[in-house]
């Protein structure tokens, strides 16, 4: 291999953005490549790196010059085999990628959001009773983040109850091959045949209910907007990317919401906050916290030249906590206007179902808010370390009823 010539000028960084100690706390390495340039060379991994909100969100929607096609992760394409077919949506550029995501853009529209509100928030209320009738003590993340968007998001695809375990197993391993090949890809690769087969099954039109967005997807392909081989695989993108993020937002929500009690006073006050209170915690935590794309040329970025066919790790947690971009980014803060971050990508790869996630979180949020009058940490907090993913494995909480 080729030793890597850099520009004198770029920055450069040993840190292992994969390592055990950066995945439980990423804040000071977000910070030193922030500090360092708008570009700066990760010698672990052989990459380039943006870690300021300036060339995050311009690398986000340059989709010409940093691509997807090649893999959003550290594997590339071009010269490796993917473990599995690339999503048509995250793993493709147009025109690949244009009528898979015009079909999804209106499976996941507002008219059919608008059709699932009622139900959810019922759903959502019934829920929180539950969760608070059973005690005043509970873990907030397997409680109410795990437990109402593995009920609510699958019932709207219309995969069958039976299985639906495995939809978290399988998001791990997915998003943790995103990353190198470390412990946390080695421990989920015995199990990667088994759940992909599974997902895979859950996929076929035979398996779904005649009246889920996956129905609604295979009518599009007997439509002809896009293939019928096309059709399984877009029903994949829902369910490998739908689930998994949402359930960490939920979480990130329900710990920022327990660490800062005059906020969740805010959204008590007002319930029409909640969605703002969702982006707010998907900006402060970024539930995904990196994605990379590759040059499709040599790309200039400031000084420097990012060379074609090169790696590009993206830290959206580090541009959401940007200072450049953000006033007092480290604070959750329902005063603030988040809109703009980049917890859901940006441009034409911009996450399809995020109206789906804000929904879901709206639902639980309101109904917690008009039930409960506080709520705290009531014991140590876990985190579940991902390749991607910034993730809890527990956060136990004491709640006062309103």
């Amino acid at each position: 291999m080729t030793a890597t010539v850099l520009p004198e000028a770029l920055p450069t960084n040993d840190a292992d953005p994969f390592s055990p100690a950066v995945l439980e706390n990423p804040l000071p390495l977000h910070q030193q490549l922030r500090e360092a340039g708008p570009v700066v060379y990760l010698t672990k991994y052989d990459t380039y790196a943006f870690a300021r909100y300036e060339q995050v969100r311009s690398a986000l929607v340059d989709w010409q010059d940093f691509s997807s096609g090649a893999g959003v992760g550290l594997a590339n394409f071009r010269h490796e085999k993917p473990w599995r077919p690339p999503s048509l949506l995250l793993e493709a550029d147009p025109p690949r990628h244009d009528a898979p995501r015009r079909v999804l853009s209106k499976v996941l529209g507002p008219r059919e959001l608008h059709r699932l509100r009622e139900r959810w928030f019922a759903d959502a209320e019934t829920l929180v009773d539950a969760a608070l009738g059973a005690g005043d003590t509970f873990d907030a993340v397997q409680v109410l983040a795990e437990a109402f968007p593995l009920r609510m998001f699958p019932d709207a695809v219309g995969i069958p109850s039976e299985g639906r375990e495995n939809l978290l197993p399988y998001g791990d391993v997915a998003f943790n091959a995103f990353g190198p090949a470390n412990d946390l890809a080695a421990k989920g690769a015995p199990k990667m045949a088994e759940l992909t087969a599974w997902l895979n099954a859950q996929c076929t039109r035979d398996a779904l209910t005649g009246d889920g967005f996956g129905a609604r997807i295979w009518a599009a392909a007997d439509r002809g907007d896009i293939t019928p081989a096309q059709a399984p695989l877009v029903v994949r993108s829902l369910l490998s990317a739908g689930v998994d993020t949402t359930v960490h937002g939920l979480s990130a929500t329900l710990y920022a919401f327990a660490t800062n009690p005059g906020q969740w006073q805010r959204l008590r006050a007002d319930p029409g906050l909640a969605r703002v209170a969702f982006d707010e915690a998907v900006r402060w935590e970024s539930p995904v916290q990196i994605f990379f794309r590759t040059a499709t040329c040599d790309v200039e970025v400031g000084d420097v030249a990012v060379p074609d066919g090169r790696k590009i790790l993206m830290f959206l947690g580090a541009a959401n906590r940007d200072p450049r971009r953000w006033d007092d980014p480290d604070a959750f803060d329902l005063s603030r206007d988040p809109s703009g971050h980049v917890g859901f990508g940006f441009g034409i790869h911009q996450c399809v179902g995020q109206h789906v996630a804000r929904l879901e979180a709206e639902a639980l949020l309101t109904a917690l808010a008009a039930r409960v009058e506080r709520i705290e940490l009531a014991g140590p907090v876990r985190r579940h370390h991902n390749n991607t993913l910034r993730a809890w494995k527990s956060i136990p909480v004491r709640v006062q009823r309103a």
